[in-house]
């Protein structure tokens, strides 16, 4: 999921993993999702997809929204292990960041359903699954950003960059690259999101969020 330098497999958390059945069904859920670019799909989608039963949906996740929760989990595993041992590389904070914006992309590229199943947990599911979310996904990133940008601004790469509104641009434009794009093709007949619009729109995003931070932009422009 991550662009970042990966450490060893050993040290990747997986939240599932553990029951092939339960494997089956959040791969399922998965495949539906990113083929009919919505979150909304049944159970008996998920398991005529999978092939086990709906009812073993309950004895693994506990109902639906669980195993909604169980996929964004799985899926945002690798990125939130990461975080903290990019933080260590012994490379520039620019450096950095550019890994950063590359492996959310990367991400999203992977599972384009991720941030409309984030919206959905936070604020149509639960008060448990929002706070879950929360605790795997919004605050460690929200904190990675915090420390990334002060750590930039301490070396003298980054102006002061308030870390919820970086948050929002990037995530947000994350999210929109899969979203919107499905609603150009059918106004305006744009393709869909292949590897090299990805790779496009990481040069896109890194021109728009560092040209506004660097203080520095030639050196920042070295830092690839």
């Amino acid at each position: 999921m991550a662009a970042t330098p990966s450490p060893s497999q050993a040290s990747v958390r997986h939240p599932v993993g553990k029951n092939p059945t339960a494997d089956k069904l959040l791969l399922a859920a998965s495949e539906l999702m990113i083929s009919s670019n919505s979150i909304e799909v049944s159970l008996s989608e998920i398991a005529q997809q999978s092939g086990v039963n709906a009812a073993l949906v309950k004895y693994h996740f506990g109902n639906k929204d669980g195993l909604l929760l169980a996929l964004l989990e799985r899926d945002a595993a690798n990125e939130m292990t990461n975080l903290e041992y990019l933080l260590e590389q012994p490379i520039s904070a620019t450096a950095k960041l550019r890994l950063h914006i590359a492996g959310i992309i990367k991400a999203y590229n992977q599972f384009p359903y991720m941030n409309r199943l984030i919206h959905y947990l936070l604020h149509e599911s639960s008060d448990k699954s929002a706070d879950e979310v929360s605790k795997f996904f919004v605050g460690p990133l929200l904190n990675f950003h915090r420390r990334l940008l002060a750590e930039g601004h301490k070396t003298g790469e980054f102006r002061v960059v308030d870390p919820v509104l970086f948050y929002t641009s990037l995530i947000g434009a994350c999210d929109n690259l899969f979203f919107s794009r499905h609603a150009m093709s059918r106004a305006i007949g744009v393709g869909p999101v292949t590897d090299d619009v990805c790779r496009a729109y990481v040069a896109h995003l890194e021109m728009l969020l560092l040209d506004g931070m660097l203080t520095n932009k030639k050196a920042g422009a070295k830092a690839r």
